[in-house]
């Protein structure tokens, strides 16, 4: 079955840490792949600036109920159980895992797969448009703070400062804004080149990979980090994962929002960003430190599109049943979601 193969991403992401744990970059290739990724991480979000349209955000921008749902999610139910998970311990990982838990619990929500598998399911387009695009805006100036006051970490590392805050802001926010304010200039060359931009967002992610995981073989990250960690990696991605979404889910149900509201706030209140968190991490903390943080988001990240890709089909699947019942009653779908 289709369902359970890894994404194309993942499988790049895989590839792009062999690479590096056979050949990592040495001298003065660090140098130069320091300047590309910096480079590359603000076409990124050069582009993402350029994609979001202001239509969209007028669209989805009143469902106020929803979006405070969804932030609320991800910057303070998220981190909580992240907190609990590290005050816990429950599984058999070194503490530098469980900072790259913490971290992962922390990020804003992702963009892309949050609104494609919210259209898959039926869900709320407009809406998840509007949210997922503000918790990736927000999670500039949240995540940096919540690192300082969330995160036990040694003072060469993240603390929330002003300083890392102002280079958050240059190398994600600043290029964001400006690729918005060019797009009434460039949008229509945007639209008609999303697969192009799509892979610039990849080769963007690889690069940040590349380079934290070439500085993390030097410094011998796979002395600690065996098959057994990467298991229970797995198992702790999975339990947070089914933790949000279950939370989602009954909250939903319990404020009364419709069917199409619920799959957006599941979609889009259950997922990290690694196109945020990556790059983010390669900002926050020491660049020794970098590659095994970021292993848990990583492997979180192909969780969440597998668990969440089987989900959208069941919900598309009910969805198609509920057209056909309407159909055959004479009511209308609209009514049939409430």
């Amino acid at each position: 079955m289709g369902k359970f193969r890894l994404d194309p991403l993942m499988l790049k992401l895989i590839a792009t840490v062999l690479l590096a744990s056979f050949f990592p970059a040495r001298g003065h290739f660090v140098d130069f792949f320091e300047w590309l990724t910096t480079a590359a991480i603000a076409l990124l979000f050069f582009m993402h600036g350029a994609k979001l349209s202001k239509e969209k955000i007028i669209a989805g921008g009143g469902h106020w109920r929803l979006h405070l749902w969804v932030m609320f999610s991800t910057f303070v139910i998220f981190p909580a159980l992240g907190m609990l998970l590290v005050w816990w311990h429950p599984l058999p990982l070194s503490t530098e895992i469980y900072t790259g838990f913490m971290y992962l619990c922390i990020l804003p929500a992702t963009v892309q797969s949050s609104i494609a598998l919210t259209s898959l399911a039926g869900g709320n387009v407009a809406a998840a448009v509007c949210s997922a695009s503000a918790s990736s805006l927000l999670g500039v100036f949240v995540s940096p703070l919540l690192v300082g006051l969330l995160m036990n970490v040694n003072s060469d590392a993240a603390t929330g400062n002003f300083e890392q805050i102002g280079k958050i802001m240059l190398q994600l926010l600043v290029p964001f804004i400006v690729g918005h304010i060019s797009r009434r200039w460039i949008g229509e060359w945007v639209e008609r080149n999303r697969k192009l931009i799509g892979q610039t967002d990849q080769a963007s992610i690889l690069l940040v990979v590349y380079s934290a995981f070439s500085e993390a073989v030097v410094n011998g990250i796979w002395t600690r980090v065996g098959v057994s960690t990467l298991l229970w990696i797995v198992v702790g991605s999975l339990v947070l994962l089914f933790l949000i979404l279950a939370i989602n889910l009954a909250a939903a149900r319990l404020f009364g929002f419709n069917r199409a509201d619920e799959i957006t706030i599941l979609f889009c209140g259950s997922k990290k960003s690694l196109a945020n968190g990556v790059p983010m991490a390669n900002i926050l903390f020491p660049s020794s430190a970098v590659g095994i943080i970021v292993l848990p988001l990583m492997i979180f990240h192909q969780v969440q599109l597998m668990v969440c890709s089987m989900l959208a089909q069941r919900y598309k699947k009910s969805g198609e049943k509920l057209a056909a019942q309407s159909a055959a009653a004479g009511k209308p779908l609209v009514e049939s979601q409430k």
